[in-house]
């Protein structure tokens, strides 16, 4: 499966738009990493708890997007997106979705 940002895949012809495929995937975070977050709020650095879970979630959404193209006979997603959402009260939830155009190439 290619996955692009791009409307095209350089070299290749699109025969056919599939149409257009979601993953999407919610992820809530721990206490302790809010804990640890915080911390490195106030004395400064990088979050790496925050940083592995905003990866997974998104290697997750773009799994899922590309599983439901892949049940659409697609062999291609272009025009690839990714948004993040902050959810849930005091934002303890993160929001992770891709969405693309399933294609079949020539």
């Amino acid at each position: 499966m290619i996955l692009t940002t791009t409307p095209s895949v350089e070299g290749r012809t699109i025969a056919e738009y599939k149409g257009v495929v979601f993953g999407e995937v919610i992820s809530g975070v721990n206490f302790l990493r809010d804990f640890a977050a915080s911390i490195r709020n106030i004395v400064g650095g990088r979050s790496g708890s925050y940083e592995e879970e905003l990866i997974k979630a998104r290697n997750q959404a773009m799994e899922e997007m590309s599983s439901r193209a892949r049940s659409l006979g697609a062999d291609a997603v272009v025009g690839i997106d990714i948004d993040y959402e902050v959810l849930g009260e005091g934002g303890g939830m993160l929001m992770v979705t891709a969405s693309g155009t399933a294609v079949k190439l020539a």
